[in-house]
């Protein structure tokens, strides 16, 4: 039921957002097109063949070779894959924490609310993509650890518009109702004020998706990216050697990732100002 409702609000965010709409079109574009990698390219991201950094729309490769003759469109539709794998899955282990961590800190305040704030404030003085270097050369540069790292520094401002949220909700008449009746504290935060107040945090987490790509990027460009899989970060990384007489393997490569930071940016400022009364006022 608490499903169907966050549902029926976010469609009445998408029809209120014309800029919510076009990102969600576009990113379903994007999705459907690296779902159906298999049917629209002939070749394996692995596959080597003879013809070496043959340029775009040459010898019936649509965006050219790389060095060792691997088939560049083949690759970014693959390498899309886990690019968005690794972005959607480290935001959404972003969004959990942070509304535990936020959700727990603003509804009982006191001393709790004092340990979370001085651990968010810890991971926020933190350079997080020193953090995740140093993490991923001592423990390894898998897809799993570089998730899980991206994960682990991107929380803290999802749980700061949880905790701002919770400390505004729980103040409200149908909360001290449910109080008064004798529901439990675990049900009261998380069936009734996590559901009223998650909106927020879905479109920062949205934005941390655009993020996290960005961040698996540098870390595959400077040789710490799961090196049993491709990723445009990778692509690019391999490309840099051959910008001269290669250049389509990190042109293209970099496009496609600054195509998807554009539409989640888009994605997560649309439901922001869906969200947001003062914003629709001051446009109006």
């Amino acid at each position: 039921m608490k499903l169907k409702k966050i549902f029926s609000k976010l469609k009445t965010y998408i029809l209120s957002s014309p800029k919510l709409l076009l990102g969600l079109i576009l990113l379903f574009i994007i999705v459907l097109l690296v779902c159906a990698a298999p049917f629209l390219t002939s070749y394996s991201p692995t596959h080597l063949s003879d013809d070496l950094l043959v340029p775009p729309l040459t010898k019936g490769h649509f965006l050219g070779t790389t060095n060792m003759g691997e088939d560049v469109w083949s690759q970014i539709l693959y390498g899309g894959r886990v690019s968005l794998k690794i972005g959607i899955v480290a935001a959404i282990l972003s969004g959990i924490i942070g509304v535990i961590f936020g959700g727990l800190s603003g509804y009982y305040g006191g001393i709790v609310d004092k340990i979370f704030t001085e651990i968010t404030n810890i991971f926020l003085m933190i350079p997080s993509f020193f953090l995740i270097l140093i993490v991923v050369a001592i423990f390894g540069s898998s897809m799993f650890h570089t998730m899980l790292i991206i994960a682990l520094t991107s929380w803290p401002s999802n749980a700061r518009m949880m905790r701002a949220q919770v400390m505004t909700l729980k103040e409200r008449t149908f909360i001290k109702s449910a109080k008064v009746l004798g529901e439990s504290n675990f049900k009261i935060l998380f069936h009734y004020i996590v559901p009223n107040g998650i909106y927020p945090v879905i479109a920062n987490t949205t934005m941390n998706v655009a993020q996290a790509i960005i961040t698996e990027a540098g870390l595959s460009f400077l040789g710490l990216g799961d090196p049993n899989s491709s990723s445009w970060g990778q692509m690019i990384m391999n490309g840099k050697p051959y910008l001269v007489n290669g250049w389509w393997i990190s042109l293209f490569s970099g496009i496609a990732i600054m195509l998807v930071v554009i539409v989640f940016y888009m994605i997560g400022d649309g439901l922001n100002y869906a969200i947001n009364p003062k914003l629709q006022e001051r446009n109006n």
